[in-house]
């Protein structure tokens, strides 16, 4: 469907290593004045004061509105959240008013343009890398609402370099990456940093750095976009480098906008030398920060505070909920003394999204293209014999997550006719990814299916052998929680064991077993077969699974770096759609099968 109408925008490209921006004239706070009168009446020299507010978003993901494309609704939650850059809009302009528009910086720690179907419609159906294309909406968006600087998420990288690129040339403020390479040169592939002067009356200028930093995952999740053109060094190690650089510009404060968690884990185990979520660790080893906006764990952090081991410092962390849900602000206090500008304190909060309406400017200018998009989502591409849902999904062998295991079944034999691997036997892998996805019986739309698969995953295929798919499912099975015979169970607590999420939790369909949750992880796998006889170890399969699995994501053993023998860039939820289009009907007879049960000592759970 194309756009009612297009929209450009104006804007002089980003060259150089960084990026320098004079701000306007900015007065004290009446807080820091009335700081500076106290001083004046002890006695002391009136210091020269400077109040600074950074405001900070991350793992926007597409979300414009306060609305959920799956449900053709506005958005809801138990918790009362809403979300979308109107939302966040609105916020902004309030702290502006009550701040000084000149006193403020508006950051983003990534993930922006992957994760809802406008994203996915602006970079495949009707793509901004077209001729003539479209200006993506996240770009109209936060260029409408004045973002300072960004730092590079790894989802922006799911649909090419080639798209991000356009999007990056559609943004009126840098996209940031100081451990974004070339895998050539070394040197940066985005701007490392970004450089804002604020003007103080009756004071010298107060220079405000901040250091992006992406994660180090991305040389995994979308290794077949990045490998040879770039590569993605630790956090800590490119903050090591740019730090001191940009102390000796002259730069008074230093922000970091890090797409990174602070937990120092990994969810890629060691198959990377770098950590994923090192936030924290910047923080911990790295001297000159003050503080920084932290982003890629989709919790909510509204301050933690982190001594530097080597100064001795406090090095102030947050990171607002995810999906424009919050917005977090760190409240700079300066004072100028011996001849420069100390951060005397920082302050961190989050505002909530769902104290304010939507902006209606952001409104306004993306109304076409939500339209588009729900217009899009609602077509019916077929009809459901039945209701097919995930509520049990977790714990019992659902239908609707056999849907997904045919597909791709059936896409992976089809692109191997005629290979030397076509006889081999076909195993498929899915994961639970929602909790409350449902197909109705009735039509079908996009929107159903989209549900169902909410990721923008891609479809590999890699041979395995059955002693490594027996690994991989121990591995799988370490989700639930162990579970004595006689307990009783309550499936509230009976999954995600270790904070392991739904996603990292998988099905195999092609195979049937028992996963014992009365034993110990690593020995839950039992009664596995293939055609009703005992799996043989040593029998090849060929494993159709998605490409975040393939490439490492969730570190389950061998499907790494086992041979790859097909891939593929069309979406599995595209695949999805054009299998129900082509059937015409959704009828479980053609795809369910009870692959696997929940057992205690040789009894099933349910």
């Amino acid at each position: 469907m194309p756009l009612n109408r297009r929209k450009f925008l104006k804007k002089s490209a980003v060259t150089g290593a960084g990026v320098a921006l004079a701000g306007a004239a900015a007065a004290p706070s009446a807080q820091a004045a009335e700081a500076a009168e106290a001083a004046v009446a002890k006695g002391g020299r009136k210091p020269k004061r400077y109040s600074l507010t950074v405001m900070g978003t991350t793992d926007l993901h597409g979300h414009v509105f306060n609305w959920d494309y799956f449900k053709d609704a506005e958005y809801k939650d138990s918790a009362g959240n809403a979300q979308g850059l109107a939302r966040i809009s609105t916020l902004v302009n309030a702290v502006r008013k009550e701040k000084g528009r000149c006193n403020t910086l508006l950051l983003d720690a990534g993930d922006t343009i992957q994760g809802t179907p406008l994203t996915y419609y602006y970079a495949k159906v009707d793509p901004i890398t077209a001729k003539g294309g479209p200006v993506h909406p996240m770009a109209q968006a936060m260029n409408a609402i004045g973002y300072d600087a960004v730092a590079l998420g790894n989802h922006e990288f799911n649909y090419g370099i080639e798209t991000l690129r356009k999007f990056e040339s559609q943004c009126r403020f840098p996209l940031l990456g100081a451990n974004a390479l070339d895998a050539k040169t070394l040197k940066p592939a985005f701007p490392p940093y970004f450089m804002k002067t604020f003007h103080v009356k009756g004071a010298p200028p107060v220079k405000v750095a901040v250091l992006g930093l992406t994660n180090p995952g991305i040389a995994i999740w979308d290794k077949a976009y990045v490998q040879g053109k770039l590569t993605f060094p630790g956090l800590e190690e490119q903050a090591a480098k740019w730090v001191p650089k940009l102390r000796s510009m002259g730069a008074d404060v230093v922000v970091v906008s890090a797409h990174s968690g602070s937990s120092g884990t990994s969810s890629y185990g060691d198959q990377l030398p770098y950590v994923e979520n090192s936030a924290g660790l910047v923080a911990q080893q790295v001297p000159g920060i003050d503080a920084i906006l932290v982003g890629h764990a989709h919790v909510e952090i509204p301050e933690l505070k982190v001594t530097n081991t080597k100064t001795g410092k406090t090095v102030v962390l947050s990171e607002p909920l995810a999906y424009a849900e919050r917005l977090s602000l760190f409240d700079f206090e300066l004072v100028f003394e011996k001849g420069r500008w100390t951060v005397e304190s920082v302050a961190a909060s989050v505002r909530n999204s769902n104290s304010v309406a939507d902006d209606p400017k952001i409104t306004k200018l993306l109304k076409d293209e939500h339209d588009v998009v729900v217009a899009y989502v609602n077509q019916v591409v077929g009809t459901a014999t039945e209701t097919l849902t995930t509520v049990e999904a977790r714990y019992k062998d659902a239908p609707i997550i056999d849907l997904i295991t045919k597909v791709q079944e059936d896409v992976v034999k089809a692109a191997l006719v005629g290979t030397e691997y076509a006889s081999l036997p076909v195993l498929s892998q899915a994961s639970p990814f929602s909790r409350t996805s449902e197909i109705p019986a009735g039509d079908v739309t996009i929107r159903d299916l989209s549900s169902l698969y909410v990721y923008d995953n891609t479809l590999v295929a890699k041979l395995m052998t059955g002693a490594q798919v027996r690994a991989y499912l121990e591995y799988s099975a370490q989700y639930f929680v162990q579970t004595a015979a006689g307990a009783a169970v309550d499936v509230e607590k009976l999954t995600n064991a270790g904070n392991r999420p739904d996603y990292n939790y998988d099905y195999v369909s092609g195979l049937t077993y028992d996963i014992d949750i009365a034993q110990a992880a690593g020995s839950r796998i039992k009664n596995l077969s293939y055609n009703g006889v005992a799996l043989d170890g040593a029998q090849q399969f060929v494993f159709a699974v998605n490409n975040y699995r393939a490439n490492g994501g969730g570190a389950f053993p061998h499907v790494a770096s086992a041979k790859e023998l097909w891939a593929e860039s069309t979406e599995i939820r595209t695949r999805i759609a054009e299998w129900v289009t082509a059937k015409g009907s959704l009828d479980p007879k053609e795809f369910a099968s009870v692959d696997w049960k929940l057992t205690r000592e040789g009894r099933p759970v349910f």
